[in-house]
């Protein structure tokens, strides 16, 4: 068979080891730390198909320049001395365009159109774990916010997900813990919610049941090459580990890693924190999003997660007190009855690997002829990673007959090295 190794254990790296396995592929897979500990750990836990947008989005830089000066804003921009760093948010200001926008979310609603149906996939051959199918409501306290989410709802229609325009009285019939000052709402059947690590603990059991070697706490200390192939992955601990095919899909780490194959994709942190209760502290009929304070409200079996910010700049994961009080006063502030909640655990940050134009980066990449790239989901890892694991499935194996070659190229590494008339470089 095959000796494919994997390289990060996030819900992406999960799901691609899994259908490669499934596919009759010998799989390594490596993490530099605990499976599915970094970003996939702390997400907001829904697979968020009203909200796919890309990041760069219209009005977005203007608002983040609004926002500069406020420590405890949705967006931050933290500068940072990293190399490519003022390139990359330059880039992506050029990215702040309707244009740009419909395009992008398009291709994210493209990528996601059959993530339910994997997902029950999963389910029908033994991967366990907990998932929800309670909707989404998108809450909002201006109707200026409103208007412009509802500007994308006849796209979201062709994909089969109608937004349900409520008033006071609507929202009040579908979540009734909303605050009043919540006037308006878009309410979506289709989204679902996913506990991240029971994810996780499945996908990793039925890794281990199709064969999948998996090693933790094992990180890349080199890639060797023979010309425009790589030959092995070098591990921490001295090992070399011979493959016919890399998969390199450990989120924002995918941006250093892919530099050392001669090849550096404009892969860079956005810092979003979560933090969760138990026992929930209001029952909610539905997920929520506050979308003025930008903030997920995600109810799991016996507690309840808030998710949100953006913070750009740095590789740390430290916890800002007044970005996390943000949070907390987005839930006060627009749930009946949050009051002082008991049960709070400590508070979460993780980076998400953000690209410029928004869009994930999945394909082989600078000429070599046995790698390829799964990263960039930025806030969407987990509503587009059953896609990417077909994707790398497909290039992995020479499978044909998946999503359409226009898909492909729109996420393909390769848009980072040409310039396409009529379009913006992308970095």
């Amino acid at each position: 068979p095959m000796k494919v190794v994997v390289v990060g254990g996030g819900v992406v790296g999960l799901t691609s080891a899994y259908r490669l396995a499934a596919a009759g592929c010998e799989v390594t897979l490596l993490d530099a730390g605990r499976l599915g500990a970094a970003a996939s750990h702390g997400n907001a836990a829904k697979m968020a198909y009203a909200e796919s947008g890309p990041v760069p989005a219209p009005g977005v830089l203007l608002q983040g320049i609004r926002w500069m000066l406020k420590r405890d804003s949705p967006l931050a921009v933290r500068p940072s001395l990293a190399p490519g760093f003022v390139k990359f948010m330059l880039s992506m200001a050029r990215h702040c365009n309707e244009a740009d926008f419909t395009r992008g979310l398009e291709l994210h609603l493209r990528l996601a159109d059959d993530a339910n149906d994997l997902l029950d996939d999963y389910v029908r051959d033994g991967v366990d774990f907990e998932m929800h199918s309670a909707g989404v409501l998108l809450a909002f306290e201006t109707r200026d916010r409103f208007a412009e989410q509802c500007a994308s709802l006849p796209l979201l229609e062709e994909f089969g997900m109608p937004g349900r325009k409520l008033d006071r009285t609507g929202i009040d019939e579908v979540e009734p813990v909303l605050a009043e000052r919540i006037r308006y709402g878009l309410y979506f059947t289709r989204d679902r919610q996913i506990e991240p690590d029971s994810l996780t603990r499945g996908l990793t059991a039925r890794c281990r049941a199709l064969g999948v070697d998996i090693r933790e706490n094992t990180a890349v200390a080199r890639f060797e090459r023979s010309g425009h192939t790589v030959t092995a992955v070098v591990t921490n601990h001295g090992e070399s580990i011979a493959l016919d095919e890399l998969v390199l899909a450990a989120g924002v780490w995918s941006g250093p890693l892919s530099k050392q194959l001669g090849v550096p994709l404009p892969i860079h942190p956005g810092k979003g924190y979560s933090i969760d209760y138990r026992p929930a502290p209001v029952q909610l009929t539905t997920s929520l999003t506050l979308e003025d304070a930008r903030v997920a409200v995600t109810p799991l079996n016996g507690m309840l997660r808030l998710a949100g910010t953006m913070e750009f700049g740095r590789f740390n994961d430290h916890v800002d007190p007044v970005r996390v009080e943000a949070i907390r006063r987005a839930a006060r502030e627009n749930l009946v009855g949050w009051g002082d909640p008991a049960g709070e655990a400590a508070p979460w940050a993780g980076l998400r690997p953000m690209t410029p134009d928004g869009l994930p980066i999945i394909g082989r990449f600078g000429g070599l002829a046995n790698a390829c790239v799964a990263s960039g989901h930025g806030m969407l890892g987990l509503t587009l990673a059953p896609a990417t694991a077909e994707i790398v499935t497909d290039l992995v194996t020479g499978r044909t007959g998946g999503l359409p070659a226009d898909v492909l190229t729109a996420v393909s590494p390769d848009r980072f090295r040409r310039r396409r008339p009529g379009a913006h470089v992308a970095a």
